[in-house]
């Protein structure tokens, strides 16, 4: 079906029955003839396609039709890809929840907004605990000052039945966490770097040794014997 809906998106070749089109390549563009656009296409045995019906004249391409449509449907493909999906998580509380409950589900709600999502969280009033209704406002409203870095509110406190509603967005998009697997190989990576460095290091200063500790050295130990000699003779 998704298919179809990108093949049935132009217009191709005796599909376009207007009067002159505008064809746009690698060298310019120039409106002329739609049937001279058709003949240029079968003497260079291509598709005459449209790839911009609105505006006037229509504008086309002179291109393999099989192959444009090949490459459509990668763009769309890579694009898909790039984009973040975006996913409500929600959190629960009881009107009297106590404080590790409280910040095992603060943590969780960090998370999720660090990675881009909204969350939805709520308090859920069972049988008569909906005479602490203000109790529940409060909590939320802690819950959404608590995340004041992470996310800012979208939608205040509201009852909904027997649930009280309060709606975060995040304040910047998901960042895809690295894996422990690529954090390893990147660890590694460094390390040998460092390594080769050390031992390139190490290379250049044994090179050096010779010529300014080595042949100069004893050079200047045999010239200082020399004149030894001289004086005691």
């Amino acid at each position: 079906m998704k298919n179809d809906k990108i093949k049935n998106q132009y217009r191709v070749n005796e599909q376009i029955r207007v009067r002159e089109v505008r064809i746009v390549g690698d060298d310019g563009s120039m409106v002329v003839p739609t049937r001279q656009a058709l003949d240029m296409a079968r003497n260079q045995g291509v598709d005459l396609v449209e790839i911009s019906p609105n505006a006037n004249p229509p504008v086309c391409r002179l291109i393999d039709y099989s192959k444009f449509l090949y490459q459509q449907k990668k763009r769309a493909k890579e694009l898909k890809a790039k984009q973040v999906k975006v996913e409500v998580k929600e959190i629960r509380f009881g009107p009297q929840t106590d404080e590790h409950d409280y910040q095992f589900k603060l943590k969780h709600a960090k998370e999720f907004l660090e990675d881009g999502n909204k969350v939805r969280a709520y308090v859920f009033f069972r049988g008569r605990s909906i005479l602490f209704k203000e109790q529940g406002e409060v909590l939320l409203l802690r819950f959404a000052n608590d995340l004041e870095e992470y996310g800012k509110v979208e939608h205040m406190p509201s009852l909904e039945g027997k649930k009280m509603f309060i709606y975060l967005t995040p304040k910047k998009a998901g960042v895809a966490k690295k894996s422990q697997q690529a954090m390893d190989r990147e660890k590694r990576a460094n390390e040998e770097r460092e390594q080769n460095n050390n031992k390139a290091t190490d290379i250049k200063e044994q090179a050096e040794m010779p010529a300014n500790g080595g042949l100069l050295a004893n050079a200047k130990i045999s010239a200082d014997a020399l004149k030894k000699l001289t004086e005691e003779d």
